[in-house]
C-alpha cells in the first residue's frame, strides 16, 4: 500500500532522539577472564544509553574485580549465587531471566561457553542463560591458542546454531602478551552490537499507525467516562514496530508515558478525536494496530457547567461512539489490520467473532481483570487469523510487544506474498 509520509500536526510531538538501547533490560554476565575489568566501563556505557542493567557474576569473574564495584556502578545488587535464599523464595535464576531484554556475557571464557554448550545449569549465569528466551551474546575473551581450539570452536558453533550471538573476538595485544584473536571487543564496540539486536529491519520502508490508552468521554468539564487502559501495551508496540524498522505513529490517548524513540505522536481525547486522527492519516499507513480501549459509549448530551450533587440519583443517556476499527477496515484500500479484543470470559469465542465481524487480518486477545491485563507490567496473548493462532506466553510487555511485531510482520509479509521466517523466541 503507498501514500504520502504521516502529515504533521500542531500538536504532533517531534521525533525522539533516544537511542534503541533507551528503556531496555540489560542483563550483563561476567565470567572470569582479566577482560572482567572491562565490564566497569561497559556498565557505565550501557546506563548512558539509557539501560537498566543487573550483573550476575560467576566465581571466577570475583577474583578479577569484585561486586561493590559493578554494584555501585551499576546501582542493582549484583547477583553471584546459585542458591541464594532471598532469591531462590522467587526462583532468582527465573525471575532474572524473564526480566531481561538481553542477556550479553561479557568477557565469555572458554570454560563458560563450554558448560554452556553441554547445557550445564551448575552456577547462576549458565542457569540464567538456559532459562532465558531473550536474545543472549557472547563477548568471548582468551588466549588466542584456547580461542583457535577446535574444541572451542566446535562449542561456539554450536551456540550459535542455537540461536546464541557472538559479538567477537578483535584481533590484537593479549594481556598474555601474545598476538591474535581473542581480546574482548571495546565496550563501545559491544554497546553498538548489542543494540543492533533490537533493530530488525523486518518492517524497514513500511508505516505503522498504532492506538493506544484509553479514551475520555466528557459528562462535564470535570467528569468523564473512561476505563483502566495504561497505554503500556501499546507503546510498546509503537516502539517495537519502530525497532523492526517502521516509520510509526502513535495515536495515543490521556497516558503517563513518555513517547517511544523514534515515534511520531498525537494526542487526543475522545474516541471522536482518535477516530478523526485515525483517518486523516490512514491513508499513508500499510499496518494499522489497534491497541487502544476506545470507550463504546459516550454520554449523549455533555453539561456545559459542573453538575451538582442535589438528586440521590442521575441519569445519563449514552450513544454509542465510533467504530474506529471497522472504520478503517471498511476503507477502499484498507491497511493491514491488526485489533485488540480484552475479554474476562470465553476469550476465544469472543475474540473470533470481533476478528470476523470487523474484517480483521489478525486479533490480539487477552483476559482483563482482577489484576491481569489492564495497568500491570505483564500480559500474555492468543493471537488468532484465519485459519491460525498461536498463543504469546505471558512476560513483559514489552517483550510481548516485539513478540506480536514479529508475528505481524511475518502475516503481512504473507499476504503480500514476501516470506520471512519467524520465532517468537527471537523477538523475546
Amino acid at each position: 500500500m503507498t501514500g504520502c509520509r504521516f502529515p504533521r500536526a500542531v500538536h504532533l510531538v517531534s521525533l525522539s532522539d533516544m537511542n534503541t538501547l533507551s528503556g531496555k533490560h540489560i542483563l550483563l554476565g561476567v565470567t572470569g577472564g582479566i577482560a572482567a575489568y572491562k565490564s566497569a566501563e561497559l556498565i557505565r556505557q550501557l546506563r548512558a544509553e539509557g539501560a537498566t542493567v543487573r550483573v550476575v557474576m560467576t566465581a571466577g569473574a570475583q577474583q578479577f574485580i569484585t561486586p561493590l564495584t559493578l554494584q555501585a556502578l551499576s546501582g542493582n545488587p549484583v547477583h553471584t549465587d546459585l542458591l541464594d535464599r532471598s532469591a531462590e523464595a522467587a526462583m532468582g535464576h527465573i525471575a532474572l531471566a524473564r526480566w531481561a531484554d538481553a542477556v550479553l556475557v561479557a568477557p565469555a571464557t572458554a570454560d563458560f561457553m563450554a558448560r554452556l554448550e553441554q547445557g550445564r545449569a551448575d552456577d547462576l549465569l549458565c542457569a540464567v542463560t538456559l532459562a532465558c528466551e531473550a536474545p543472549v551474546a557472547l563477548a568471548p575473551a582468551m588466549n588466542r591458542a584456547m580461542w583457535d581450539n577446535p574444541a572451542t570452536q566446535k562449542n561456539v558453533q554450536a551456540l550459535q546454531a542455537r540461536g546464541m550471538h557472538r559479538f567477537g573476538p578483535a584481533l590484537g595485544e593479549q594481556a598474555c602478551g601474545e598476538v591474535g584473536p581473542g581480546r574482548m571487543l571495546e565496550p563501545d564496540e559491544l554497546v553498538t552490537a548489542l543494540a543492533s539486536l533490537f533493530e530488525t529491519g523486518i518492517l524497514s520502508g513500511y508505516r505503522v499507525l498504532v492506538t493506544a490508552g484509553p479514551t475520555r468521554e466528557a459528562i462535564d468539564p470535570v467528569r468523564y467516562i473512561s476505563n483502566h487502559s495504561s497505554g503500556r501495551m501499546g507503546f510498546a508496540v509503537a516502539r517495537a514496530a519502530s525497532e523492526a524498522g517502521a516509520e510509526v505513529l502513535l495515536v495515543s490517548g490521556p497516558v503517563s508515558l513518555e513517547t517511544p524513540p523514534h515515534v511520531l505522536r498525537i494526542n487526543v481525547v475522545s474516541a471522536q478525536d482518535m477516530q478523526d486522527a485515525v483517518l486523516a492519516r490512514i491513508g499513508g499507513c500499510d499496518i494499522f494496530i489497534a491497541v487502544a480501549a476506545v470507550a463504546d459509549y459516550r454520554p449523549e448530551a455533555v453539561a456545559a457547567q459542573k453538575l451538582k450533587k442535589d438528586a440521590q440519583q442521575v441519569t445519563l443517556t449514552l450513544t454509542r461512539n465510533p467504530d474506529i476499527l471497522a472504520t478503517v477496515t471498511a476503507l477502499a484500500n484498507a491497511p493491514f489490520s491488526v485489533g485488540f479484543a480484552a475479554e474476562t470470559e470465553q476469550l476465544e469465542m469472543h475474540a473470533q467473532a470481533k476478528r470476523v465481524a470487523k474484517s480483521l487480518d489478525m486479533i490480539a486477545a487477552n483476559r482483563v481483570g482482577d489484576g491481569v491485563g489492564f495497568d500491570a507490567e505483564e500480559n500474555a496473548l492468543q493471537v488468532f487469523w484465519d485459519g491460525g493462532s498461536q498463543l504469546l506466553a505471558q512476560t513483559g510487555k514489552m517483550k510481548l510487544a516485539r513478540q506480536l511485531v514479529a508475528l505481524v510482520a511475518q502475516r503481512f509479509h504473507g499476504k503480500h506474498k514476501k516470506v520471512i521466517r519467524f520465532n517468537a523466541k527471537d523477538s523475546a
